[in-house]
């Protein structure tokens, strides 16, 4: 894999040795490398906009802006509007299930990982959030998301417009089913599923699957 097409990591964390020692495990990966690194929120925002990573490491505890902020700026729609390719942000938390972790995903992060874990782990949730999945188990989303929406808004027209087959797929993706279990669910092959997938995101003008979950949380639907 080439330079270019390498997954573009940009690190954000206020300790410059965690920093260092990160970057050094991503830049050892193969097709993944750190295009930058920022100390806070108000650089990471900067730097997004500025290198256009694919992936952003994000610590959550900074001094000045903190990892939830500088989420919530990131996915702001006239930001997104400026973008030429799309952005993942995996948040970085010493606490599992961390009720900070679960407001950074409902800005638009994609899950969050613990500050100790392996650097296989690290390597493959990069690639995850990369393909657009989340990188917790669906389980631990949903109780994280449970607690950010416990009172849910009804489903808006763009959800009511979906097919019986698409909100057949929506309800699949929101349990945290993977496209193979999904094709088995529904009768379809995967390609299928990924078609219903991609219609089920521009309809409802959502960016990746773990969106699709927090919608379905936002609005009551999960069964």
């Amino acid at each position: 894999m080439t330079a270019d097409s390498a997954i573009r990591v940009l690190l954000v964390d206020d300790q410059e040795l965690f920093r260092s020692g990160v970057k050094v495990i991503v830049d050892a990966q193969d097709g993944m490398c750190v295009v930058g690194v920022a100390g806070d929120g108000f650089e990471a925002v900067r730097l997004v906009d500025e290198l256009e990573p694919d992936v952003v490491l994000m610590d959550l505890r900074m001094p000045e802006m903190d990892g939830v902020e500088a989420t919530r700026q990131i996915f702001a729609p006239d930001r997104m509007a400026r973008r030429t390719r799309p952005v993942r942000v995996v948040v970085l938390t010493t606490f599992n299930l961390d009720d900070r972790a679960a407001t950074a995903i409902r800005h638009g992060a994609s899950g969050f990982l613990l500050k100790d874990t392996t650097p296989a782990m690290l390597r493959d949730a990069i690639r995850t959030v990369h393909s657009g999945n989340a990188v917790l188990a669906p389980t631990d989303l949903s109780l994280l998301l449970d607690h950010q929406f416990r009172e849910s808004t009804p489903p808006p027209a763009a959800y009511l417009a979906l097919t019986d087959k698409e909100r057949e797929v929506f309800d699949a993706v929101a349990r945290g089913l993977s496209n193979a279990e999904i094709a088995g669910l529904v009768f379809a092959s995967e390609s299928t599923v990924k078609t219903h997938v991609g219609a089920i995101l521009r309809k409802l003008t959502l960016r990746d699957r773990v969106q699709i979950v927090v919608f379905a949380h936002r609005h009551g639907l999960v069964s």
